[in-house]
């Protein structure tokens, strides 16, 4: 068991370098021997867990999880998504690797990662938020989804030239403030919380990840870690909205 535990650091350690030095370079620009010297790993460590740089890459794509809370209104569990994606990005290196590799268009395997399965995610929540009365009738979830996400990673471009704390975080608050009200019924729209202080209260209800199984959209249903298992309601009390 000990040594089990051993190979699962030591491969969660290289993997989290590689999301460094792929954040950091690009794909194109990283090397083995820089995730090797930030790891603190030898060679034999390292490609007995992955096989190379491309399979480095497609692991950290796949281990940066997209959170999906629940939440009984639909249109919460949207902002919710994006305000907690907002929060985790400075904080986490796979996160920030996958985000740098999924628009480095030098690296076409891995361009656009993420970004059709988030879209999958968002638009799922459009439609069941429109059968439930909160999705004006003439909203196109897809559509709209695209749009969203596409805001969503112009904004986190934007956020590396706003020197201030979380700064993605109050640009996502800003965005759904925005365009919720061409989005969401007026008696939606008025119990909605937008407010970037919530992405702390979400992260801590969800915790932290488990990175002891692979993780990947497959999972998003419910609290999208290992550690966690069906519906997570992150509902926030009237008086914090």
């Amino acid at each position: 068991m000990a040594q089990q535990e051993r190979a699962i650091r030591t491969r969660y350690t290289v993997l989290e370098a590689a999301a460094v030095v792929f954040a950091s370079n690009g794909y194109e620009a990283s090397t083995i021997s820089e995730i090797m010297s930030l790891a603190g790993v030898t060679k034999g460590a390292l490609y007995f867990h992955f096989s190379g740089k491309e399979a480095l890459a497609h692991a950290v794509l796949q281990h940066a999880v997209i959170i999906k809370p629940e939440n009984p209104v639909k249109m919460q569990a949207i902002v919710d998504l994006g305000l907690l994606l907002a929060y985790r990005l400075p904080r986490e290196p796979l996160l920030q690797g996958a985000a740098r590799l999924a628009a480095d268009q030098n690296a076409r395997p891995f361009f656009g990662g993420p970004w059709p399965q988030w879209r999958d995610v968002i638009a799922n929540l459009l439609t069941e938020g429109r059968c439930q009365g909160e999705v004006f009738e003439h909203i196109d979830p897809l559509e709209t989804a695209n749009v969203l996400v596409g805001a969503f990673t112009g904004l986190q471009l934007v956020s590396t030239t706003v020197d201030r704390p979380d700064s993605l975080l109050l640009l996502a608050s800003d965005l759904y403030r925005l365009v919720l009200p061409g989005i969401a019924v007026p008696g939606v729209l008025r119990v909605l919380s937008t407010d970037p202080d919530r992405a702390h209260h979400v992260f801590d209800v969800l915790g932290r990840p488990s990175w002891d199984l692979p993780v990947t959209f497959d999972s998003v249903p419910g609290a999208s870690f290992p550690a966690l298992s069906g519906q997570v309601d992150v509902s926030v009390p009237p008086s914090k909205r």
